[in-house]
Parts: structure tokens; C-alpha cells; sequence
């Protein structure tokens, strides 16, 4: 009796909440009707304002997609019996004709949403691979401001018109993104420079968009309980007013250009503050292909492996080292060229809008975690997960940062490459533990999240150029891992002799390392594959 009255209950919650989403749907569209028709009426009289401009169109937009979406999963898979393949099948194109969707709504609501959409795409140990597949575009399909929006943000910002300020001014941009478009320009003094103009309604739009997301989400959540993804709302109102402050990504462009002066492979364009402001940034002009084009290096007799290696020091500086990390670096923002004067590779690091900069307890933490993780120390790698938020999903959290199986993390993460195999069941397991994986985002600190997201683009990179999981990269995060922790070690302590052992036994580690990097370029190549096939019949021969 009380397994039927049960049943009977969960029968009438699932019948209440398809009745809610298709009052949702019937409100959504009659509102989206209403927009229409009145915006129809204000349009007439103004050929050149936009239907976007109207908060009506934007929001019955968005409300009539989530409830097109949610109607979708209540009511496609519901006669299917769970776990059969006819459920796979069902489900999955569900999630192909969600993401559509969804990928349609940024490209109409643009700015705002085509951000939040970049940021779902890079997800992939959170989203089924329909979603990421799908949004993945929004990267290189942000729509355009026409030249008549970016002449009317050049003159209220600098109070001049363009032929005024440049020789030359291209109108086709070279690119545009969610929040802003790169026109190529010459100077009246003969600089050629990138000029970096934001879309004219991003500014006014983004706090309600903002807010409409978040009323969204959290009416998705009351229909399915394990829908978890507030924290994404919450980065979105803490990272774009940065984002959207130009004279903020100039600031942090010679901040990192300074930090990592080191690297003679690093190429950050110069900013001309003189010509810039909240909403248009001068840049040097610098070319090259995307990171992630690999005909474009073999075209151009760039190394791939050396463009890799050199793209891990970087961010493991970054991250280990300096705890100033650019945290958006999609192909679009991370170009290669081959310099002209001295034929070396050079990586071109552009958008430098999103940076996060990690707390030195969390960047310890974080190091050690990552050494215990090369190391295979599961005891230091649940104690330091546990430190960073995770709790008893620490195996889980492992997962998430190497992208790897908890098998493979077991056997130690540079002891073998990332399969085609090992990826399918990494898909697999985020889509059976989504409700623990949102609550493990809900509970680590929020600068993991950009890390995050910051791996996944990372791991995009390494796997268009194939030249992922490589041990050059484990062994340049343990370098910056030493050094960080050591320059940590040597500051807390007041002792010479302690600070000299230290310091010892940190230049012996890092030798460990050269010796271990030295011995696998050795088996790789012609020589150090002679020399072992020689050893090899000398210890035939022996016996």
C-alpha cells in the first residue's frame, strides 16, 4: 500500500510539473507575441534600431527557449524505459536539439549570452558532448556591430570620427567575440594598429541579462531538483564588469608582459594608452595563425611539440609561479607566428580581460596537489583535494583537473596517453555524476573555476595539435611546483643554513628532472633508439 501510494505521488509531482512548464511555454510565447508585435510598431518609425534593444524580445526569448528545452525533457523520454538503448538514442537528441537551441538564443541575444555560451562549450567534463560540440562555435560565430555602431562608440569615447584618427580603417574586423570586435587601422603617424572597439549595448544589457539567467535557472532548478548551476551565474557577475573594463585588460596586458619577460617565445602586443578607454583599446598590430591550426605551423616550419612545451611553461608559470592567470586562452586569443628576424616561434598572447589571481594559500595548495597527482601520493592527493573544497569527492575532483579516469590517476597520470576509450568513459561518468559534480563546483573556492575552465581550453589546444598528456608538460608543472613551494619554504624560514638546504635540495629536484627530460628525448630519437636496440643485443648476446 505504501509502495502504490508512493508511486501514486511521484506519478502526480512528474503530472504537476509538465503542467507548470507548459503554462511556462503558453506564457512564454504569448509574451514573445506581444514583443513582437509592439516592437513591429516602434521599428517602423527607426530603420536602424535593432529588435535586440527591446528588454520584451530578449527575455520572452530566453523564458519561450528554457521552456521549449525543459517541455523537451519531460515529456521525450518519459514513455522510454530507462537505461535501454532506445533512452541512449532519445536522450541524446534531445540534448543535440537542446543545444541548438541554446546555441540559437545566444547567437539572437548576443553579448551577455554568447559569453555564458563560450564559457557551457569548454566544459567538457561537466556537459554531454552535444552541448559543448554545439556551443563550441559560438568561439568563431560572434556576431558583428555594424560600422556605424563602432564609429558611434569611437566618437563619444575619444570625441573625434574615425577618418580624424586613422589613415587607414578596415571595416571588415579581423575578429569579433561575445563582448567586442578587432578592426585592423593605421595611425595618421604610420603605425599600424589593432583596435579593439566594444559592442555599443553590451554594457547596458549585461547586468540584466545577468539577472534574467539567474531567475531562469533557478525556475529550472524547482523542476529538476539536480539542476546545479548557479555557480555559473555567479562568475558571470563577478568577471564581466572586469571584462568589460578595457583600460583594466590594458593594465593586465603589461602586467604579464612584465611577469613573464623571461620567455623570449612570448609576444604581447604593446598597449597605446593615449588612444584608449573603458570601451576602445589600441594595440600593436601582430599576425599569425591560431594555436590550435596545425597546417597552418607545418606551412609555416613551426615546431607543434615546441609550440606545446612552450604554451605548458607558460600557464604553468602563471599558475605554480606567479598566481596571475589568463584564464581565456580559446584558439582565437593564443596565435603563432615565426618571427622574420630570428626564424623562432613566437606565441602571441592576446584578450587579456579574464584574469584570476590565486590566493598564495590556494596556490600552494594547489601545487602540491599537482605534484602529489604526478607522484601517484594518493594519501597527499585526497589530503590536499580535501583542503581545496572537495571532501569526499576528492576522487571525483582528481578526475575533473587531470581529465583523466580515476584507473588512470591511480597508475599515475604520466605513465600512459589519453585513449579514445579512456575520453568515451570520462564522458560517460560526468553525465551519471552531474548532480555530484555541480555540487563539487558549488563547494571549491571560486577560483578554481576559472582554473577549470583554463584546463579545458588548455587540453582543446593540446588535442587539436596532438600532442596531448605528453610527459614534457607533467614535467614542466613540476618544475614551477619545485620552485613555487621552495620560494614559499625559503620566505617563512629565518635560518641561513635552512634557507641553504632548501635551496639544495631544490636545484637536486629540478636536476632530477633535467636528467629525466634529457634520458626521454634521448629514447626518442635516432641515437637514443640505436643505442638501446645496441644494448638490447648486447644483453641477448650474454646468455
Amino acid at each position: 500500500m505504501q509502495g502504490g501510494g508512493l508511486c501514486f505521488l511521484q506519478v502526480k509531482a512528474s503530472r504537476c510539473r509538465e503542467a507548470v512548464v507548459a503554462r511556462m511555454a503558453r506564457r512564454a510565447l504569448k509574451l514573445v507575441s506581444l514583443a513582437a508585435v509592439s516592437s513591429g510598431f516602434y521599428l517602423y518609425s527607426s530603420k536602424y534600431l535593432d529588435p535586440n534593444d527591446f528588454g520584451a524580445v530578449r527575455v520572452g526569448r530566453a523564458i519561450a527557449t528554457t521552456a521549449v528545452i525543459t517541455y523537451d525533457y519531460l515529456t521525450s523520454l518519459r514513455s522510454v524505459p530507462y537505461g535501454s538503448q532506445e533512452y541512449a538514442y532519445l536522450k541524446s537528441q534531445v540534448h543535440l536539439r537542446s543545444a541548438e537551441r541554446l546555441r540559437d538564443l545566444c547567437c539572437a541575444n548576443r553579448g551577455t549570452f554568447i559569453k555564458v555560451g563560450q564559457h557551457l562549450g569548454a566544459l567538457d567534463y561537466l556537459l554531454p558532448e552535444e552541448y559543448t560540440r554545439t556551443l563550441k562555435i559560438l568561439h568563431s560565430q560572434a556576431p558583428q556591430s555594424s560600422m556605424q555602431e563602432i564609429e558611434q562608440v569611437i566618437r563619444e569615447d575619444l570625441g573625434k570620427e574615425i577618418k580624424e584618427l586613422f589613415v587607414s580603417f578596415e571595416d571588415t574586423p579581423l575578429g569579433a567575440a561575445s563582448l567586442a570586435q578587432v578592426h585592423k587601422a593605421v595611425l595618421q603617424d604610420g603605425r599600424t594598429v589593432a583596435v579593439k572597439v566594444q559592442h555599443p549595448k553590451v554594457q547596458a544589457q549585461s547586468s540584466k541579462d545577468i539577472l534574467l539567467m539567474e531567475i531562469l535557472l533557478l525556475m529550472v532548478k524547482q523542476i529538476f531538483p539536480d539542476f546545479e548551476f548557479m555557480w555559473l551565474v555567479d562568475e558571470a557577475k563577478k568577471n564581466l564588469p572586469l571584462e568589460l573594463d578595457f583600460l583594466n585588460e590594458g593594465r593586465n596586458a603589461e602586467k604579464v608582459a612584465h611577469m613573464l619577460k623571461d620567455f623570449d617565445f612570448l609576444k604581447v602586443p604593446r598597449i597605446y594608452w593615449e588612444l584608449s578607454t573603458r570601451r576602445v583599446l589600441l594595440m600593436e598590430f601582430v599576425e599569425g595563425g591560431q594555436v590550435n591550426d596545425r597546417a597552418y605551423m607545418e606551412r609555416n616550419s613551426i615546431d607543434v611539440n615546441e609550440i606545446s612545451r612552450n604554451l605548458g611553461k607558460l600557464y604553468s608559470e602563471m599558475i605554480f609561479v606567479n598566481g596571475f592567470v589568463h584564464c581565456d586562452p580559446h584558439p582565437g586569443n593564443v596565435l603563432v607566428r615565426k618571427c622574420p628576424a630570428t626564424g623562432k616561434a613566437h606565441i602571441i598572447l592576446l584578450d587579456h580581460g579574464l584574469y584570476q589571481v590565486l590566493t598564495e594559500k590556494f596556490r600552494l595548495d594547489y601545487c602540491r596537489l599537482w605534484q602529489s597527482l604526478i607522484k601517484t601520493d594518493m594519501k597527499r592527493v585526497q589530503k590536499y583535494s580535501r583542503r581545496l573544497g572537495a571532501g569526499d569527492l576528492y576522487p571525483l575532483f582528481a578526475c575533473m583537473l587531470t581529465a583523466r579516469s580515476w584507473d588512470s590517476v591511480n597508475r599515475g597520470i604520466d605513465q600512459s596517453p589519453v585513449t579514445a576509450n579512456e575520453d568515451v568513459e570520462i564522458r560517460t561518468n560526468a553525465a551519471a555524476y552531474l548532480p555530484q559534480i555541480n555540487q563539487l563546483l558549488n563547494n571549491v573556492p571560486r577560483q578554481m573555476l576559472l582554473l577549470l575552465k583554463t584546463n579545458d581550453l588548455l587540453r582543446g589546444i593540446e588535442s587539436a595539435l596532438h600532442t596531448r598528456a605528453s610527459a614534457s608538460s607533467f614535467l614542466n608543472m613540476s618544475r614551477c611546483c619545485i620552485r613555487a613551494v621552495s620560494t614559499y619554504q625559503r620566505s617563512k624560514s629565518h635560518s641561513l643554513y635552512r634557507k641553504a638546504k632548501i635551496s639544495l635540495l631544490e636545484a637536486l629536484s629540478l636536476w632530477q628532472i633535467n636528467l629525466y627530460e634529457l634520458f626521454l628525448r634521448l629514447k626518442g630519437s635516432r641515437l637514443g633508439n640505436w643505442v638501446i636496440a645496441f644494448l638490447s643485443r648486447m644483453h641477448h648476446s650474454s646468455y
